[in-house]
């Protein structure tokens, strides 16, 4: 099939996924470009074929970037910053694409956001990704944008953020302490989710739709935590810490340097339900069977997964995708 594809956020963990599933679904004829600020994080995207890697700031190159696209995808996203960091991602980003796609004259715009937006939510991410969501369905009302929303719960896969990272703190300790433990999720596997991108794409009845994409059973934190740790080999006991505590510890993760494991605003968006509403389509109207945490997890948290059984697992499991 020939189609020209800009991936916005294309060199991140749910991008990566989706270029390959594009690469093996529109096959050799497609043209798939990824503009990314630092070359060395797409070096994965470099080798599949079809995939043109640039080196381009997506804020201040769109108008250069898109003329010759039929489609865009935007997965660009943060989960901690300050408000105007939140704000430039997440609503500016937005209102910029819908402008520079009307001048380009590119109608095709499928965009990634997350189950829980409103505006009244608790968490500044929730609110921004909330605000983002309307820019693009103004766009899509008054300027023919034909939009496609997706809104994943947590996604989970080699190389994520949530499970890895539950799996190592329980190989260093003997006690996982966890803020938010309780919260509600329904975790979706980043090939199944890359799949639905790439259906939402190709099927002209999803223009104007919103999918709500998530794995096939819900879960609280805790017991996602206590799930990475029995499939890593080390599981632990989970210590849920009442909100006051438990808001001491991300603030005590904000003050460490780099990005914190874990801010304030995470756990206010921990507060709303990270699982679908039951009013939207989801994984089965798109005609995906979503693959459970049980099945995949064991395979890549496995002890002694390096990287050649990390990419013969990777090469099995996408086949099993296709």
């Amino acid at each position: 099939m020939s189609l020209s594809v800009l991936v916005l956020g294309g060199s991140g963990f749910v991008g990566r996924a989706l270029c390959e599933q594009l690469t093996r679904r529109l096959g050799a004829d497609a043209r798939i470009t990824v503009p990314t600020r630092r070359l060395p994080h797409a070096r994965e995207l470099q080798s599949l074929p079809g995939v043109t890697v640039l080196q381009a700031d997506v804020f201040r190159d769109l108008g250069a970037l898109l003329p010759g696209h039929d489609a865009v995808f935007n997965l660009v996203g943060i989960l901690q910053g300050s408000a105007a960091a939140f704000e430039h991602a997440h609503v500016e980003l937005p209102r910029r694409l819908a402008s520079a796609m009307g001048a380009a004259g590119v109608r095709r715009l499928v965009h990634v956001g997350t189950l829980g937006v409103t505006e009244h939510a608790p968490s500044r991410y929730l609110r921004s990704k909330a605000a983002g969501e309307a820019v693009l369905q103004v766009a899509a009302q008054t300027h023919g944008l034909e939009l496609t929303l997706l809104r994943p719960s947590l996604v989970f896969g080699a190389g994520d953020r949530s499970t890895n990272l539950f799996a190592r703190l329980q190989r260093r300790f003997p006690l996982l302490p966890l803020g938010g433990a309780q919260a509600r999720l329904q975790p979706v596997w980043v090939q199944d989710l890359a799949r639905a991108l790439v259906q939402a794409l190709l099927r002209r009845e999803a223009v104007g739709q919103i999918y709500e994409i998530a794995g096939p059973r819900e879960l609280t934190l805790a017991e996602l935590a206590r799930l990475a740790g029995r499939a890593a080999g080390h599981e632990r006991p989970v210590l849920p810490l009442p909100a006051p505590l438990a808001a001491l510890q991300a603030l005590c993760m904000e003050c460490l340097p780099g990005e914190p494991l874990l801010s304030r605003d995470n756990l206010a968006s921990l507060r709303v339900p990270n699982v679908p509403g039951g009013h939207q389509p989801g994984l089965a109207e798109l005609g995906i069977a979503p693959a459970s945490l049980e099945t995949v997890l064991p395979d890549y948290l496995a002890p002694g997964m390096g990287v050649a059984r990390l990419d013969a697992w990777r090469a099995r499991h996408q086949s099993v995708a296709d």
